[in-house]
């Protein structure tokens, strides 16, 4: 009779060939399954492509994650690529052989011929399962082992307000649709397998976490991932930095065009490098990185400098375009009644020149003791709230929501 069970299973796996995956979930092929004799008993047993029913308690399915690689971490796009195998074992009395004459103590079975939990991820954008055909492993007293490797891209809630440093938690969460949570309960536990460090993003902590209230039988792996920031200071805080150390240089030249020729660079400049580092920031609903706020500051503070060097540059050259219009005149009609030469027009226009002067330069040294005390302020406020700031993002409408029940009307 084992015999006759054995050649009748592999019968139904070499004649069924139909693919595993369909983007988000397997699969098993509907056919009728023909029931057979039990080693046990000549009475026909269940179907076993229908779950096992345990009356009032549901069937238990064990789960082992294990998480191998996290990859192509996409902030601006909200998504992460990871790569995981997953092990399940449940027990199925109907698949026990417990004949004496049958000397096999595990049988490989094809995943088609058996019943096995449908599982969906509900974050992913596509889900690739590596072995389309994979086999299950039945041992002698029913217990059923099977092995899932996968690949998928799911949708990621990044926390990016202390974004170079900031740290995130990523969940993928596995539902069975076709039970109830009357029929199947998962027992799940987790394994970072991950070795390679050498990447951006670090994976500190993996979790498991069976959600409450659900119509139907879920798990919900957490990977919580870490920023490195190394790439980040780099191209976007040392640049700035750098720039507004330079406009600060820039307030030590003389009040002449030469200045306003240098903060005018300087502000181009910076208008470039800080439209291409908005395009490589990610922008959110809320809690936006603080770094957004940072450069718009610096930006500000860029434009504030030369407007101020542009205006007083302006002002002076202005006042002594007119004070030599209005001093010439004088001088020609004074050297004509008294017939002796007239001061030098380096002489004459001196003490006006000088006033002015004066009061220019000592406008722009004012300025530029209370622009630098509004730097220092902007940076040690902006370190304040990296240290000590908090902002949470408004959770999503259906975060809360049970799964697997029926639409509302």
């Amino acid at each position: 009779m084992a015999l006759r069970l054995l050649l009748h299973l592999a019968f139904l796996g070499l004649g069924t060939t139909q693919p595993l995956a369909h983007q988000q979930g397997f699969s098993a092929p509907v056919f009728d399954w023909p029931s057979f004799s039990n080693l046990n008993s000549p009475q026909e047993v269940p179907d076993p492509i229908q779950i096992l029913s345990n009356g009032s308690k549901p069937l238990v399915v064990d789960v082992h994650v294990f998480v191998s690689n996290v990859f192509n971490v996409d902030i601006l796009r909200y998504t992460v690529s990871s790569t995981l195998l997953l092990r399940l074992s449940w027990l199925d009395t109907r698949l026990a052989l417990n004949s004496t004459g049958h000397q096999q103590n595990t049988v490989m079975l094809p995943w088609d011929v058996l019943w096995m939990p449908r599982l969906t991820v509900r974050e992913a954008l596509w889900v690739n399962w590596q072995d389309k055909n994979p086999q299950a492993r039945v041992d002698r007293d029913g217990r059923i082992e099977f092995h899932l490797a996968l690949t998928t891209e799911t949708n990621c809630d990044f926390e990016l307000f202390h974004f170079p440093r900031d740290q995130s938690d990523c969940h993928l969460s596995f539902f069975a649709f076709s039970s109830t949570v009357t029929e199947l309960e998962f027992q799940v536990h987790a394994v970072n397998e991950i070795v390679s460090v050498k990447r951006e993003f670090m994976v500190q902590d993996l979790k498991i976490q069976i959600p409450s209230q659900q119509l139907v039988p879920c798990f919900q792996v957490t990977l919580r991932l870490q920023n490195t920031a190394l790439k980040a200071i780099l191209t976007l805080l040392v640049p700035g930095e750098a720039l507004l150390l330079a406009d600060l240089c820039g307030g030590l030249l003389p009040l002449q065009t030469e200045r306003i020729a240098y903060k005018v660079t300087l502000l181009l400049s910076y208008l470039v490098f800080h439209s291409s580092m908005m395009q490589a920031l990610p922008s959110s609903s809320s809690c936006n990185p603080l770094l957004v706020y940072y450069f718009t500051v610096l930006l500000l503070l860029l434009f504030v400098s030369t407007t101020e060097t542009v205006l007083l540059a302006g002002l002076l050259a202005r006042g002594n375009l007119r004070a030599e219009d209005s001093r010439n005149p004088v001088l020609n009609g004074e050297q004509q009644d008294h017939g002796k030469p007239g001061p030098s027009p380096e002489e004459a226009p001196g003490a006006g020149k000088g006033s002015r002067r004066s009061w220019a330069e000592a406008a722009d040294h004012i300025f530029f003791q209370v622009y630098v005390v509004g730097v220092a302020c902007s940076q040690f406020i902006f370190i304040a709230l990296w240290m000590w700031a908090t902002c949470k993002s408004d959770p999503a409408p259906g975060a809360d929501a049970p799964h697997g029940g029926q639409p509302r009307l």
